[in-house]
């Protein structure tokens, strides 16, 4: 009677645990499926849009051309004052006393391509002449014909062929001859010319264009 007693207790263990396992194994297969039905995240469906090539706008070019309706505006600058004239006279007349001048200091009131007449020297520019003074300036290419021993040239403003002949204005430029036994090399660069200035209305005038220069520097050195 025992014997069949612990028979049938080992029988119902092993069903109990066979129950047990086939219940774990459709518990797992239900999730696995419900797993792959469910849809997908938000995020994983933004992935999918930030994956597909979005289309590109066209290059703009870097520059355009103007609008022919619209009127060009020039550049406004506004006109100096009292003070600063002032500033910039005093500044030149202590450059002047040091024996520097600038171009500035040649200016005469005169229109470009306009007749040149004798009345238009200032007081100042006659205080000038025949003195010892630095100028500062560009050598005229055209007028240069060697690289070296050079005794005479056009001295100008700045480096455009703006500054000598027609359409110029007369005091942009001024002759300069070497002194006896002096010459210049050639310079693309600012070169500092120093010697005896002087007006000259007569010695470089055109017959057809007339006044070429009336400033004139009889240099001891250039550099």
């Amino acid at each position: 009677m025992l014997i069949r007693n612990q028979h049938r207790l080992a029988i119902c263990t092993i069903l109990s645990f066979c129950g047990f396992m086939f219940l774990g194994i459709t518990t797992q297969n239900a999730f696995a499926r419900q797993a792959d039905q469910t849809p997908k995240s938000d995020a994983a469906a933004n992935t999918n849009k930030t994956d597909k090539p979005k289309d590109t706008p066209a290059a703009k070019p870097l520059t355009t051309r103007p609008d022919p309706r619209k009127p060009v505006v020039a550049d406004k600058t506004e006109p100096k004052t009292e003070r600063e004239l002032a500033q910039e006279r005093r500044a030149r007349v202590a450059a002047r006393n040091r024996g520097e001048i600038t171009f500035d200091d040649l200016k005469f009131n005169i229109e470009k391509d306009g007749e040149f007449k004798a009345e238009m020297i200032t007081p100042n520019l006659k205080e000038m002449d025949k003195k010892v003074f630095t100028l500062r300036g560009f050598m005229l290419p055209a007028s240069v014909f060697q690289q070296s021993g050079i005794k005479k040239f056009v001295l100008v403003r700045d480096d455009r062929e703006c500054c000598f002949g027609p359409g110029a204005a007369l005091y942009d430029c001024v002759m300069v001859e070497m002194a006896a036994g002096k010459t210049a090399n050639y310079s693309i660069r600012i070169v500092a010319v120093k010697g005896k200035f002087e007006i000259d209305t007569e010695s470089y005038q055109d017959p057809d264009r007339g006044h070429e220069a009336v400033y004139k520097i009889t240099a001891d050195e250039v550099k």
